[in-house]
């Protein structure tokens, strides 16, 4: 499982619907309003890295109206208490 950060600006009076067809992108697992420097963190969960680039490349940037601004961050590894491939698993 490829696991991706992506933090995100939107234009504020959009978002609402930002988060609404962010959600809708398959792979993508969570959406958090933040403070910061950011608006949005997407969580996205997917296979391998040719989703991850239609995702972050494509569909966020082409098909979201009030997406500004994104940064991708590509986890190297991660430490959890839980098992989160079994609990993102595409079945």
């Amino acid at each position: 499982m490829i696991t991706g950060i992506v933090l995100i600006n939107v234009d504020r009076p959009q978002l609402k619907t930002v988060i609404q067809d962010v959600l809708k992108i398959k792979g993508v697992t969570e959406v958090y309003a933040v403070a910061g420097e950011y608006d949005l963190v997407a969580m996205v969960r997917v296979n391998d890295n040719n989703e991850l680039s239609s995702i972050i490349a494509d569909q966020m940037p082409h098909q979201i109206e009030g997406i500004t601004h994104t940064k991708t961050l590509i986890a190297l590894s991660a430490f959890s208490e839980i098992d989160l491939a079994e609990v993102f698993s595409k079945k």
